[in-house]
């Protein structure tokens, strides 16, 4: 595939991980630790192909409300994959970054991913954003509050779309290009929902858990075909 026809920055929401588990009589975190695996493959891709960025959407603010078991488990398994990929990470020069509201996250969390952060921080290859704890509207509720509170009422009024951009968490991050959603699921679920104005939204029934580096590749090939206008006329 022609470089020029790839997306600078594919986005996924992860879907379908707990239907994969319960298909084969598993418990749900049995479908989250599969997950990962699809994680390492897509991002192992996006190093193969030479996207700039990959991001993931890992846990929502609404995740909160799931049973406190499975989030345990959830927060558990995302530190244990931050140590156990930082060896691949760091060979594979890769940029790793955790976006979204860090008030719920255990000081644990917390420290493994500012550890990650600051040592992968000087690595220039894909960047890896992983979206933990985050929410659109979360997010557009939190740089109205700072844009207001660093401009006051009169700045704020007059200010430019491009300079709302600065004050949302992905302000130094390109808009996706793509989002991938995976396991038959119609809809974006509070996600990125200023950054997605103009996204090639790509739907697969296939369960994320099953999502691997073919299926990855499938969703390029189909955003090459996409002809991008940004409401012009070619």
């Amino acid at each position: 595939m022609s470089t020029d026809r790839l997306p600078r920055h594919v986005s996924i929401i992860m879907d379908g991980n707990g239907r994969w588990a319960k298909a084969r009589g598993l418990e749900r975190v049995q479908g989250h630790i599969e997950g990962a695996e699809s994680v390492r493959a897509c991002l192992e891709a996006a190093v193969e192909d030479k996207i700039e960025y990959l991001s993931v959407y890992a846990f929502s603010e609404e995740n909160w409300n799931r049973p406190a078991a499975e989030v345990d488990a959830l927060m558990a398994m995302i530190i244990r994959y931050i140590i156990q990929e930082r060896d691949n990470i760091m060979r594979n020069n890769i940029r790793c970054v955790v976006l979204g509201n860090r008030s719920h996250l255990s000081r644990e969390v917390k420290k493994a991913i500012d550890d990650m952060m600051a040592e992968s921080a000087g690595n220039t290859g894909t960047t890896f954003i992983v979206f933990l704890s985050y929410s659109g509207k979360w997010d557009i509720l939190q740089a109205m509050k700072a844009a207001a509170a660093e401009l006051g009422p009169e700045a704020f009024q007059s200010m430019t779309q491009e300079d709302f951009d600065k004050y949302l968490v992905t302000a130094d991050i390109p808009d996706p290009d793509l989002l991938i959603r995976t396991s038959g699921e119609l809809r974006i679920s509070n996600y990125l929902l200023w950054q997605s104005a103009y996204t090639e939204f790509y739907f697969t029934d296939t369960l994320w858990p099953d999502f691997r580096k073919p299926q990855f590749r499938q969703a390029l090939a189909e955003y090459a075909r996409r002809d991008r206008r940004y409401g012009k006329v070619k």
